[in-house]
């Protein structure tokens, strides 16, 4: 594992993904996971990267073994976690102290109690001693060649309860030679007024006894608020903030790392990332969530799908003039796009940019882009949606564009036979019947469901004439009775996502019955896929 470039120590991004961020709920990190996430990390710019707890189990062990020999990080530092030894004996001779010192990490962060109750309650030792827990551990560590940082959990929660030894606590390990002492929200229940003043106490206090004593913040995001609970921290002085990759964290998460760098490098104006890596935000997010396996937050923050999505027809027509009247920033900064919604609050405006999007000119014609807000409206009506259904927009556009409705085939009919028999014996079969290109097809197909067997009977029957079909592939299916109506007999939208191999698209249909509302999110899905790959239709 190479040492890492970066020089600028003034100011910390201290990424822990890697350990509290694993603590998510649903989340279960391999070793070959971990790597990788650490390598999107360096590559995004954090100073440091919080490891796991080496010792503690196999899984996190195996990691640092491994990193030493997989990871060449260019810009962060790869952290150890452990806490401070155990009560009654000596840091020289507690195994998971040395368990950090062999993981060859060359800092490490050491959980301390902060909170009397904590110690006496959990710990169940006294409060000197957790004094001299903190000061042996931290100077053990430091005589190893480590950089020490401590992390005082539970910390607010023990200022309110005993400001005086929770001040103790962080002054024991700064006269140690511990480079940052970091307050824990630990239960999340703070808020950014209460932080903002806390840390300016103790910096106040260190101050006292060391000048240039660092703090730092480490927020969980109970009460909503890490994120502004990091900022008013560094309002109060702390120059090193603990974060996780989208939020992720034991309970409702942690303080989110890409809204914080976000604010740092943009609102505060402070050079925290190195030049260039803040405009990779958004992929670097999304490729995080890939390795955890979970689906992106659309509306997070500088880097959500919808950060930048706009659907009022006020806001268009705004954006139209300068979008800079609704966006606090340039989108493409972190990487992100603007995107313009269609739907049935959508004006000409909305209409107009969004088919500048597609690569319709709209401008020049008013009576074309008024038939086409009007045609939304009257869909959405019946219970369309386009804002998550664009490829279905961009037909509808065609079709006002040409006048009529473009096919690559005329149906005759389609019908789908589902039988169940004894056993858990079930079975689905469909039938088309078309015309393409001056030839009648019938074809049948059998799948795992109704639409499956749809799905295949359609690419039977097409067989041969459109071969292009044959790259398409469907990666989402999603169905949703729309409110108001009741039971078996509410209206059903479907929306239906395809991919080509190189990129996807998303279509949608409303019918009275799922059958029929997934052929009508089908047709559109496959139209749009033989457009993609540069056909015209026929019929």
């Amino acid at each position: 594992m190479a040492e890492a470039s970066r020089t600028d120590d003034s100011f910390h991004v201290f990424d822990t993904t890697l350990r509290d961020g694993a603590q998510r709920e649903g989340i279960n990190l391999t070793v070959a996971d971990k790597l990788a996430i650490a390598r999107h990390l360096d590559e995004f710019g954090v100073g440091f990267i919080e490891g796991g707890w080496p010792g503690a189990n196999p899984r996190d062990t195996e990691f640092f073994a491994r990193a030493a020999a997989e990871l060449d990080l260019r810009n962060a530092r790869l952290v150890a976690f452990g806490a401070t030894r155990r009560a009654g004996g000596k840091a020289a001779e507690d195994p998971q102290l040395a368990a950090l010192v062999t993981s060859g990490a060359p800092v490490v962060t050491l959980v301390a109690k902060a909170h009397d109750r904590h110690v006496e309650l959990a710990l169940r030792t006294t409060l000197d001693e957790n004094l001299e827990m903190v000061r042996d551990s931290v100077a053990y560590l430091r005589a190893q060649g480590r950089r020490v940082f401590i992390d005082c959990e539970h910390f607010f929660d023990g200022y309110k309860a005993n400001r005086a030894y929770a001040l103790a606590v962080v002054r024991a390990a700064h006269e140690a030679g511990a480079d940052v002492v970091v307050l824990c929200d630990t239960n999340g229940g703070m808020l950014p007024a209460g932080v903002r003043d806390t840390v300016a106490d103790v910096l106040r206090d260190c101050h006292t006894y060391k000048p240039g004593a660092r703090i730092g913040i480490h927020a969980q995001d109970d009460t909503g608020c890490a994120v502004a609970n990091t900022l008013a921290a560094v309002d109060a002085g702390a120059t090193h903030v603990q974060c996780t990759a989208n939020g992720y964290g034991e309970r409702v998460g942690n303080a989110n790392l890409f809204p914080v760098v976000g604010a740092l490098e943009i609102k505060y104006d402070r050079r925290v990332l190195p030049p260039g890596s803040l405009a990779e935000m958004t992929r670097i997010s999304h490729a995080i969530a890939e390795v955890v396996n979970l689906a992106p937050s659309t509306h997070q923050p500088y880097v959500g799908f919808s950060a930048f999505a706009h659907k009022a027809g006020l806001h268009a027509s705004a954006i139209k003039v300068d979008p800079d009247l609704y966006q606090h920033i340039d989108p493409e900064t972190v990487g992100n796009t603007m995107r313009m919604l269609v739907s049935d609050m959508a004006g000409r405006a909305s209409v107009e940019l969004k088919g500048k999007e597609l690569g319709y000119d709209l401008s020049t014609d008013r009576d074309l882009a008024g038939r086409v807000v009007a045609r939304v409206k009257e869909q959405e009506n019946l219970g369309y949606t386009y804002e998550s259904a664009d490829a279905s927009f961009e037909l509808l556009l065609r079709d006002e564009v040409r006048g009529s409705r473009e096919r690559f085939y005329t149906l005759e009919s389609w019908r789908t036979i589902s039988e169940q028999g004894p056993n858990g014996f079930s079975g689905n079969e469909a039938t088309v019947k078309l015309s393409a290109k001056g030839e009648r097809r019938i074809a049948t197909g059998e799948g795992n469901g109704p639409v499956d067997a749809l799905d295949k009977a359609l690419r039977t029957a097409l067989d041969g004439i459109y071969p292009q079909l044959g790259r398409l592939e469907l990666v989402d299916y999603k169905v949703r009775i729309l409110e108001g109506q009741h039971g078996t007999g509410s209206k059903t939208r479907v929306l239906i996502e395809t991919s080509d191999g190189t990129a996807g698209w998303s279509t949608v249909g409303v019918a009275d019955n799922v059958v029929a509302a997934s052929w009508l999110a089908l047709e559109d899905a496959y139209t749009y896929g033989l457009i993609r790959a540069g056909l015209e239709p026929t019929e």
